[in-house]
């Protein structure tokens, strides 16, 4: 250890940067770490989390298979009371519901959902009161979180069996209190209503043909999930008449636990998801630890000349070559150590910023055992890699030569070191590339043109009073300055997810079943979206007959097959009436997804949903004041809440915004640490150089020549790195591109524009050495004392 220290302050800039590089890659890589770890502890902390599983649904239809997690709502207790295997079975709404709750003169939003009476048995949210049986047993019954009931009872205990009006039409009775949602939990819920009363809210909710809540079942002890898996899978075909070749529904069990991670489907299988995000972050970690790693390994080759002797010294009095490797091993240790106490620190600085970025709660893990044991574990594997080459080459110096004199440095370990270099810019450039495409894929789909203008658009949902007073509401705001268009929507306008495939046809092929996007809307829709029309007209009030009428989009008439639709008939749910008008196509959801085909009809009278409002530019904020004054008139046992559209859409695309900051900050960071590897051997290499470019220059050499010999071998090293990624980097984001339904296609500029990046900044590294050793006084490097 002594002689360890002593040859890390010998060499204090070689020191400092390895150290600066290390600590810089083992901050990224514990940061990513703690990111990866708490990634995958995403739902895995239910007790009965390896009997718990939840219901997915493959859709075969004209020769396609779609996968999805939505399902009939009588599903759950239907699965339960037939398959003796499974234990219990909930059902749920598929996304969180913002109601308003009124106790008192206290009236707030909260984010909750209706599920059915198994759901505090099969999951482990804690109770604090209340049972799990009867915590939502009754059409009345509302459990409550700690938190919403110390914010409108005082405490958990005074909010038990107390009084709560839900959304302004029925009083419920607290039955149960539940602990704040865990943060490892992937759903956030406020409250819980009965899946009773949320069925009596919702008629849809009763039919086997309307798919869209989801459904989790518990298996019992002892049971195979693949026999299960097995049993279900034609089990929707008992209720439906959609067994057919041409389509039919085929359900499956995937793990509660693995959902959050692997969601995606393709081809009606379950093939990815967010695990794509941790296998990449992973990736980089290893990247960059490997570059610092790579920084310590080429310096400390650089200067194998002149450890050389002292190799031979140590052999000449007995050292053995194992004891000379620990040696190295011991240096490399001492220098991680050194990092990892640099390291530490900097996390604990960067973590707010970084919970910032990746919009999480991740605590410094002081206490847990796997923490330490991680930091341990990136310790040792650090030292082995960045000691690994030193080691074994300095360690197999014949001492005879070295004490001689006639030791020189071999064309391979030149080669090597060279080699080394590249594969650093390679990987920098690989993440810098894959930065600028995936800074251009956003870009792309935020600002692509979506078919309709989400601009100037707000909706407020419709809830109390609203619903009858829908009317009034729209001729007092078109009334108020700011206000362009007024429509409404049963459905989320970003975001569709109202499924159904009980249309009809003329024509239709038998045993031929399309599922449709249906939702409902109001007069004006067509100018309010800013939506094109291909043929026909939007709905009228000049028009009785329109509420009998419907309007589809290009896809959905390109999937029925008429070649003139406009007068045509379809028919859904046995409603049967005229196509008015076709809209063209425009994108309601993310662009992950192609375009679905759409069927729309008439709601003059809508009792949920949202209220759609385009504004005139530049009077946003006066029209939101108008709308809020009119809200609170009509609606005054709501609170006034709006959402604009293109605000919700960037939403949609949250996870691709967080990569995009963080593979630009590190690709940033890799390249720094690349860099900086790149200095201390220019460094070296100018020092070992002293005396020839002193003749050199008293022979007449300029500085210019002096720069350009200096540069040359280096910057060939960083030419041939960018050669090497492009191909890398495009096959690479190639595939991540296959996500997406519209992308952007991947052209030259991306490869030019990183290669020409880290090419100047491998040229400033180069020249800041070169050219102070340029300007240097030859007469200094010329003396030989």
């Amino acid at each position: 250890m002594k002689s360890a220290w002593r040859n890390l302050t010998r060499n204090k800039v070689q020191s400092i940067i390895n150290v600066i590089g290390l600590s810089i890659g083992l901050t990224c890589s514990i940061l990513i770490f703690m990111w990866v770890q708490n990634e995958l502890s995403i739902d895995r902390f239910h007790v009965k989390g390896d009997r718990l599983y939840k219901v997915y649904a493959r859709e075969y239809y004209k020769g396609h298979v779609d996968g999805n997690y939505d399902t009939p709502s009588p599903l759950g207790l239907e699965l339960k009371s037939k398959i003796p295997e499974i234990e219990d079975a909930v059902t749920m709404e598929e996304e969180n519901e913002s109601t308003s709750l009124k106790v008192g003169n206290k009236i707030l939003k909260a984010e909750g959902s209706g599920a059915s009476s198994g759901f505090f048995n099969v999951f482990s949210y804690p109770l604090l009161l209340g049972s799990a049986d009867n915590a939502l047993a009754t059409l009345s019954s509302i459990a409550i979180s700690k938190r919403l009931a110390i914010v409108l009872f005082g405490s958990a205990e005074g909010a038990m069996n107390k009084i709560i009006r839900y959304d302004n039409k029925k009083d419920c009775q607290v039955t149960a209190i539940f602990d704040d949602m865990s943060k490892l939990s992937s759903r956030k819920l406020d409250y819980l209503i009965s899946w009773k009363a949320f069925q009596k809210e919702n008629p849809w909710a009763k039919n086997w043909q309307t798919s869209g809540p989801l459904t989790y079942v518990l298996l019992k002890q002892g049971t195979s999930a693949s026999a299960v898996d097995k049993k279900i899978t034609h089990f929707r075909n008992l209720y439906t008449d959609d067994s057919s070749n041409a389509y039919h529904v085929e359900l499956g069990l995937q793990k509660y636990d693995e959902v959050y991670l692997h969601n995606h489907f393709e081809n009606g299988k379950v093939a990815g998801g967010r695990i794509e995000y941790v296998h990449l972050f992973i990736i980089i970690a290893i990247f960059i630890l490997f570059i610092a790693c790579i920084n310590f390994m080429n310096l400390a080759t650089a200067r194998s000349a002149n450890r050389a002797k002292e190799v031979g010294v140590r052999k000449v009095i007995g050292a053995k070559r194992s004891a000379i490797i620990r040696q190295f091993i011991t240096e490399s240790l001492l220098l991680t150590i050194c990092a990892v106490i640099v390291a530490i620190p900097l996390v604990t600085i960067l973590l707010p910023f970084f919970n910032h970025i990746t919009q999480k709660q991740i605590a410094y893990p002081f206490q847990e055992s796997s923490f330490w044991l991680g930091i341990l574990s990136i310790t040792v594997i650090t030292t082995l890699i960045s000691s690994s080459y030193p080691a074994f080459y300095l360690s197999s110096f014949n001492p005879v030569k070295v004490l001689k004199g006639t030791t020189k440095v071999s064309v391979n370990t030149v080669w090597f070191r060279k080699g080394l270099v590249v594969l650093q810019f390679v990987l920098s450039m690989i993440l810098i590339t894959g930065t600028i495409i995936v800074s251009r894929q956003i870009n792309f789909i935020q600002n692509k043109s979506l078919g309709y203008n989400k601009e100037q658009l707000l909706y407020i949902p419709i809830e109390g009073d609203l619903a009858d007073k829908y009317q009034i509401f729209k001729e007092k705001v078109l009334q108020t300055s700011g206000i362009k268009y007024v429509s409404s929507i049963s459905d989320n306008p970003v975001s569709l997810n109202q499924l159904n495939n009980s249309v009809d046809w003329e024509g239709r092929p038998p045993n031929t079943m399309i599922a449709f996007e249906h939702p409902g809307v109001n007069y004006d829709f067509v100018k309010t979206m800013g939506l094109q029309m291909a043929a026909g007209r939007d709905f009228s009030k000049n028009y009785p007959s329109d509420k009998d009428g419907f309007l589809l989009n290009e896809t959905a008439i390109k999937e029925i097959g008429y070649k003139n639709p406009i007068g045509k008939y379809v028919t859904i749910n046995g409603w049967k009436g005229q196509i008015i008008g076709v809209i063209k196509d425009f994108n309601f959801s993310s662009l992950h997804e192609p375009i679905k085909p759409m069927i729309i009809n008439l709601y003059d009278k809508m009792t949920n949903g949202n209220i759609l409002l385009r504004t005139e530019p530049g009077k946003t904020k006066e029209a939101l004041a108008s709308i809020e004054k009119v809200c609170r008139e009509l609606n005054p046992a709501f609170p006034f809440t709006y959402m604009f559209a293109d605000q919700q859409y960037r939403e949609l695309y949250n996870n691709e915004q967080v990569i995009s900051k963080l593979t630009n900050a590190f690709a940033l960071l890799a390249i720094f640490i690349s860099c900086l590897g790149l200095f201390g051997l220019v460094m070296f290499a100018a020092e070992q150089r002293t005396k020839e470019i002193g003749i050199r220059k008293v022979l007449g050499a300029s500085i210019r020549n002096i720069i350009q010999l200096m540069s040359s071998d280096f910057l060939k090293i960083v030419l041939l790195a960018v050669v090497i990624a492009c191909p890398a980097a495009w096959w690479g984001m190639h595939l991540w591109l296959d996500n997406y339904a519209y992308k952007i296609d991947i052209t030259w500029r991306p490869f030019v524009a990183a290669g020409a990046l880290i090419t100047l900044i491998a040229i400033c590294t180069i020249s800041f050495q070169s050219i102070k050793v340029a300007i240097a006084n030859p007469v200094k490097s010329l003396k030989t004392e």
